[in-house]
């Protein structure tokens, strides 16, 4: 060896072992584990009263829930089959709407103002009216008006709080985006509201992730994978998707049959070790030290996870809860109770989604009764399986059940085959658990449901109720640097809380 290779080998030796004594002395990944622990349990804080810090994981104020499901049906329900029947429209059917006594919703400033077209949009005002394509009555104690392709969640609706007064400005697919992050797509990608609640709280569970994601996502043209990023917050607060696959639910697999634990333990000390030292040398890059983050959260995933994707403890009654008995009802029953056994064990969102494909299955620009009808059926037992699962185990006191879809469908006819169009002017989505009332609706609509009229709410309302039920105040987890519009902050529904 050379005078010159000995001086920096033992140059290097120097360094290692600096960076390894400052790594020991908790600047490297084991400090950062378990310091964010620590803040998670309160015991440890960062910065004064007067600057800004990093969320310690505690509330801003005493919350009413600790864990949120969040249910997306993609493509655009039709709030007018589902949540707001309106007879008005069969008693007007294949009229145009200026020939009705409510020809005045088209001179209504929210059909210009609040909507952004874009440019060569097919997404015009339909005029012909198209009547109700299923029946409905008044459902529960409450006597709150449902349509019959919910026979499940109808007897459930004392325990849901259903707002018909949404609205949301995209006419076109990527208001599903816009649904998630507050924004329209041409602004941009944000943080998400799963990412917000992660980066808020964490975890109830070291060995779980904080936010995951169940049933395949939204395509490209629909935001993809930014409807569950927390963006400018960093990727360590983004959700996790995992498979619906029972017995191979990590998208990283599992190790092999001929892989010992003793030694998987071993060669992830060297990987943790080998992070202690990157993280002193780049403890800026917040890339790396959400790949580190990562990686830890993998390992102890591998044994976590399954468990908490396997059913067979799980009675015969809870499976036909869901409608796992059931071919129709199966795939999303499964991912239904997933929900259930995660935020049992410690997460904190889970995120559903139903009707991947394109733009979304239930984008029925034709032949909506077809379409619905079996959506509907697919979903209908699922969701009412999960609410009385929740409330029968107790758990629906202290989780948010959100159920959602980017906009409603148009009370105009579209095309031959009696479709409906996007409809961003007017839509529903309901909330039950976690110290939302149940049985009550609130906002309306015209008698045609074509505008929110009364009680209006964009989208972030619903994250804003979401946070305040989890005692986070919005305006307290601004970033520096990332200045937040005033509608971004939302305003939680009061109207609707117990």
């Amino acid at each position: 060896m050379t005078r010159a290779v000995k001086a920096d080998w033992a140059s290097g030796c120097r360094r290692i072992r600096r960076r390894m004594f400052l790594a020991d002395c908790g600047m490297g990944f084991t400090g950062l584990a378990l310091g964010a622990m620590l803040q998670r349990d309160g015991i440890a804080r960062s910065g004064s009263s007067t600057e800004w810090s990093p969320t310690d994981g505690q509330p801003h104020f005493a919350p009413r829930a600790k864990r949120v499901i969040w249910l997306f049906m993609q493509g655009g329900v039709s709030h007018l089959e589902s949540f707001d029947p309106k007879p008005e429209l069969s008693k007007y059917a294949g009229m145009q709407i200026n020939e009705t006594p409510h020809r005045d919703v088209l001179e209504s400033p929210h059909v210009e103002n609040f909507v952004s077209f874009f440019p060569e949009s097919p997404h015009q005002i339909k005029h012909q009216l198209y009547p109700m394509q299923v029946g409905h009555a008044k459902r529960g104690e409450a006597g709150v008006e449902v349509t019959d392709w919910w026979p499940h969640l109808s007897k459930c609706v004392d325990d849901l709080a259903i707002v018909r007064s949404m609205w949301t400005t995209d006419n076109d697919h990527a208001a599903q985006l816009q649904f998630h992050t507050g924004r329209h797509i041409n602004q941009g990608f944000f943080p998400t509201i799963g990412g917000w609640v992660h980066y808020g709280l964490g975890s109830l569970n070291d060995n779980l992730p904080s936010f995951v994601v169940l049933g395949e996502g939204t395509s490209s043209c629909c935001g993809g994978t930014g409807v569950y990023s927390a963006d400018y917050l960093g990727p360590e607060h983004s959700g996790i998707p995992l498979l619906a696959d029972g017995p191979n639910p990590l998208p990283f697999g599992q190790p092999g049959p001929d892989v010992y634990r003793e030694e998987q333990e071993n060669e992830f000390r060297l990987l943790q070790h080998l992070h202690q030292l990157a993280q002193v040398e780049y403890p800026e890059d917040r890339e790396l030290r959400a790949r580190i983050q990562s990686y830890e959260l993998a390992f102890r995933m591998q044994s976590s996870v399954p468990e908490a994707f396997e059913f067979a403890e799980e009675g015969e009654g809870t499976r036909k809860l869901y409608g796992l008995d059931q071919d129709h009802t199966r795939d999303f029953g499964e991912l239904c109770l997933r929900a259930r056994r995660l935020v049992e064990r410690g997460v904190r969102f889970v995120q559903v989604f139903h009707g991947a494909g394109g733009a979304g299955q239930w984008d029925a620009h034709s032949d909506l009764k077809k379409n619905h009808t079996k959506l509907c059926a697919q979903v209908d037992q699922p969701i009412a399986g999960l609410i009385k699962d929740l409330k029968q185990r107790g758990l629906l006191e202290d989780t948010v059940v959100v159920w959602g879809t980017e906009f409603g469908r148009s009370p105009g006819v579209e095309g031959e085959r009696g479709g409906r169009d996007h409809h961003p002017y007017a839509f529903s989505i309901w909330m039950a658990g976690g110290g939302i009332q149940g049985g009550i609706v609130h906002g309306a609509t015209d008698e045609l449901g074509f505008h929110a009229v009364e009680d209006r709410h964009y989208v972030t309302d619903i994250h804003a109720t979401v946070l305040h039920q989890l005692g986070l105040d919005p305006r307290r987890l601004q970033v520096p640097g990332h200045k937040r519009l005033e509608l971004d902050f939302g305003k939680p529904i009061q109207q609707i809380l117990a």
